[in-house]
């Protein structure tokens, strides 16, 4: 698995809408490649359809973005294929069900059916199974997660893993497409201090090696940049040395066109702006997320 050149992420006045009102607004983010940028806000502020739009999976409404040169919402297909998803409570949840062998050899077998390179199909089926096993082998080398140290080793199901242990699993399979942008939805949920300084640990080992990363958080380190939701004004993500921590509005607002053309925008009816309130409207981003599972 070759290191990958991480792609840069910049978005100016991004923000998506639906029919109940504003999920994000007025968000602002300049990352550069290999670079981390952590994503604060309340719960239902809009932080999971930031990552979900910016990764080409939900398409904006408002503003513009760009992710390795390509700009969105036009180009949502090239995008995906440039970013994948960590876990994302909700929309690509590990099967609790398998064990983690089959949790990873399916998510080979996906990557590889749609989305890695046609001759790969034509391989003898032993080179297949042989690069698959390499792929899968590093993958879990980068996201630390050593099978050996599970209770029944590869053998043991996805249900009994610890959180932080989920999280490496579900990052490994994220990685096995080697992609140039990684987001991860609520990194640090349910993780003691120490966990959560392991997590970061393992975001930082995976951006030096070049591949850009967005983190849904509570509370980011020092160190890291920081774009909020749920906030009235968002300001560029930039290095802690140079600004402050940016800021960034919500409310409400899916799409549901997160498939392959460049998309042509679609009008969808809209609530009023209305959020003054200090406790966020989440319908929007519900149903902005029940449009991404559906997609």
């Amino acid at each position: 698995m070759d290191s990958p050149h991480g792609a840069a992420v910049k978005a100016e006045d991004f923000g998506l809408k639906g029919p109940r009102g504003w999920v994000f607004r007025n968000i602002a983010i300049d990352a550069a490649p290999g670079s981390i940028t952590a994503v604060e806000g309340p719960s239902g502020s809009g932080r999971t359809c930031l990552l979900l739009a910016l990764t080409g999976r939900m398409k904006p409404t408002e503003g513009h973005a760009e992710v390795g040169g390509h700009r969105l919402p036009k180009k949502m297909a090239a995008v995906r294929r440039i970013a994948a998803l960590g876990p994302v409570s909700g929309v690509n949840d590990l099967d609790q069900a398998l064990t983690v062998a089959e949790q990873l050899r399916e998510g080979a077998l996906l990557q590889r059916r749609y989305e890695g390179p046609i001759r790969a199909l034509l391989q003898p089926r032993g080179e297949r199974r042989a690069s698959a096993a390499a792929r899968i082998e590093e993958a879990l080398a980068v996201a630390g997660l050593d099978l050996a140290t599970l209770p029944k080793g590869p053998r043991t199901f996805v249900r009994d893993l610890e959180r932080l242990e989920s999280v490496r699993l579900s990052v490994a399979i994220a990685l096995l497409g080697e992609p140039r942008l990684l987001a991860l939805d609520d990194l640090d949920l349910k993780l003691s201090d120490a966990e959560r300084a392991e997590a970061w640990s393992l975001l930082r080992a995976i951006a030096a090696r070049g591949t850009t990363v967005l983190a849904v958080c509570s509370e980011a380190p020092q160190d890291i940049p920081v774009v909020r939701t749920g906030t009235p004004d968002a300001k560029p993500a930039t290095t802690p040395e140079t600004s402050t921590k940016p800021d960034v509005t919500s409310d409400a607002k899916p799409d549901s066109e997160p498939d392959t053309e460049p998309d042509t925008a679609q009008d969808t009816d809209t609530a009023p702006e209305t959020n003054t309130n200090t406790k966020p409207n989440t319908k929007g981003t519900d149903d902005a997320l029940a449009e991404a599972r559906r997609a």
